[in-house]
């Protein structure tokens, strides 16, 4: 018995096909001539009209009772154990419930970048646990990206899991660097001692 594969069955199948003559052919119509330059300004304009580069692909998962801890060089221990603690007043805070991961994405680049501008040192994001979500591998996913972007925005110092009384493992707290003119304050400030 042969194989269903074998080349004999093919020519079985093609015989007496006979090949098209060449204006018997359809090409389809041939169409403007496309301009790559305009096309190429266009997608420099919307790059640039979309400066958020926080990433909505991809994300290494994280349990809905995970921890999550960063701490940039530089960040001086004292200080990264009094975000933990939650001692430091919070001066901002966004919540996140109820918000697809496409809405969170421009909400947390926007909350980050309004609080560098307005010299908001701490503040706290609500991302929710995602334990109430029924598909397994659905849970998290917003706390999951919220452990990606935070890395990526260099205006972030530093975040922990927040306390209960802030909401636990379903928040955290983020330490933003100061803004030039914050620092020029400080600087200014220890230079009349």
């Amino acid at each position: 018995m042969k194989d269903e594969d074998d080349p004999s069955l093919f020519a079985q199948e093609v015989a007496g096909i006979k090949p098209l003559e060449r204006g018997e052919v359809y090409l389809g119509k041939k169409g403007p001539a496309v301009d790559f330059q305009a096309r190429k300004r266009a997608a420099v304009i919307a790059q640039e009209a979309d400066s958020n580069h926080l990433s909505h692909d991809y994300v290494q998962k994280v349990l809905p009772n995970d921890m999550l801890e960063y701490k940039r060089p530089g960040v001086q221990d004292g200080v990264f154990k009094r975000l933990r603690q939650g001692k430091y007043a919070i001066e901002s805070r966004l919540d996140l419930h109820r918000r697809t991961v496409a809405q969170a994405r421009e909400l947390v680049y926007q909350f980050a970048e309004d609080c560098l501008r307005n010299d908001i040192r701490v503040a706290v994001i609500v991302h929710g646990k995602g334990d109430r979500t029924p598909d397994p591998d659905n849970q998290a996913t917003i706390k999951s990206y919220i452990n990606k972007w935070l890395r990526d925005l260099d205006m972030v110092m530093a975040f922990h899991s927040a306390q209960r009384h802030h909401g636990g493992l379903g928040a955290v707290y983020v330490l933003f660097k100061k803004s030039e003119k914050a620092r020029l304050e400080n600087w200014e400030k220890h230079q009349k001692r």
